[in-house]
């Protein structure tokens, strides 16, 4: 059967090409090769915990030390840590979003107020339930989550539950992705997300997963924007209209640590500005970030938290020099040295590896002699 080009530009078998059409041709091709190649180089390098391989009577101290920052477990009545316990999760890493895929058998959880003064973390959580169910207890409000239902909670709030054998997948975003939003999603804290944008929601969530293992670099910011815009489209759908009375209830931690997270580049972010802000004495904020280190030392941290969002970030062309300052740093050489202390990178490193589309995973202080847990995913997440 014949073939060919209907305008003719394809010479028949055993013929040359044009000269014009090699002319118009050729010449492109190895910069397109260049740039297919350099986009589909897979960007995302999987975390892994799993306690398949250990003695069943260390299975569950194993899944209890890695969640420790996160929440305190513990086994179900009658259900001795001798029986074995088995808990897989895979985590990925886009940018300052934190992607978990988690197996687990039953067992309660508490992240109570005691949690909430000494940690970081204070990430908004959704939760697409593949098998099993959960209870959750947020203020004496009760919310049941069943197989194909999604959960949002505020990790800054502390909650209480249990579940059965369950998988899930987890979507963690930090706080000051949708700090703007904060406001209206404090109301939908500890509610099932549904209706249609819900349905669309478990979708992407559904199709992103399958291809988290050959994502680029390039995608990865696009992908942030749209969970969390879906997101907060998911939960104005699905809160009350009330939303004076949640911003009424933000307790004094919270409020402290959303202004920060809204002034993070502000030179004006000081004590100072922060007790006038909230109406507090410095007494009083230094009584709330105790536990943390001090407040200068919280405000601290999220700016190298964000220094390593924008190193990681592919879009993001300016000065290692400049990401410094912004961070609070004048003297180049403090910024270097406090920052590959709280990575186990350097900034220059963080930055070659974005350059070849391959990023290494930071050696959190906690993964250089006991291994990682999932705070230290989290805070490596933003």
């Amino acid at each position: 059967m014949a073939t060919g080009s209907g305008s003719g530009d394809h010479p028949a078998a055993g013929q040359a090409w044009p000269a014009h059409l090699e002319r118009r041709r050729w010449p492109r091709e190895p910069a397109m090769e260049k740039e297919r190649l350099q986009d589909v180089a897979p960007a995302l390098v999987p975390l892994r915990f799993s306690t398949r391989d250990l003695p069943a009577k260390d299975q569950f101290q194993a899944w209890r030390a890695h969640m420790a920052p996160l929440v305190d477990v513990h086994l179900p009545d009658g259900k001795s840590p001798d029986d074995g316990f088995l808990a897989e999760q895979i985590g990925w890493h886009l940018g300052s979003v934190l992607i978990v895929q988690q197996h687990t058998q039953a067992h309660s959880y508490i992240r109570d107020q005691s949690m909430l003064r000494s940690s970081p973390i204070d990430h908004w959580n959704v939760g697409l339930l593949r098998s099993g169910r959960i209870w959750t207890e947020v203020s004496r409000h009760v919310t049941e989550t069943g197989a194909g239902e999604v959960f949002f909670r505020s990790l800054s709030y502390p909650y209480r539950g249990r579940m059965t054998d369950c998988a899930a997948v987890l979507v963690f975003l930090p706080y000051e992705l949708l700090a703007v939003d904060a406001s209206l999603l404090q109301g939908a804290n500890n509610t099932l997300l549904s209706g249609s944008l819900a349905e669309l929601l478990v979708s992407y969530i559904t199709g992103l997963e399958t291809k988290l293992g050959n994502l680029t670099a390039g995608e990865v910011p696009r992908i942030i924007q749209t969970i969390a815009d879906m997101v907060v489209a998911c939960a104005a759908s699905s809160i009350r209209s009330d939303t004076g009375q949640v911003q009424g209830s933000m307790g004094m931690m919270e409020r402290a640590h959303r202004y920060i997270h809204l002034n993070l580049q502000s030179d004006n972010v000081t004590p100072d500005s922060i007790c006038r802000a909230l109406g507090i004495s410095r007494t009083r904020l230094y009584q709330l970030f105790e536990a943390s280190g001090g407040v200068l030392n919280y405000i601290r941290k999220r700016r190298l938290l964000q220094a390593y969002a924008d190193l990681s970030n592919p879009a993001d062309n300016r000065p290692i020099s400049e990401i410094a300052e912004a961070a609070g740093f004048v003297v180049a050489a403090n910024f270097t040295r406090a920052f590959s202390h709280e990575f186990g990178l350097s900034p220059r490193e963080i930055r070659r590896t974005v350059a070849t589309e391959r990023p290494a995973v930071p050696a959190a202080r906690s993964t250089r002699h006991h291994g990682t847990t999932i705070g230290d995913w989290l805070t490596l997440a933003g």
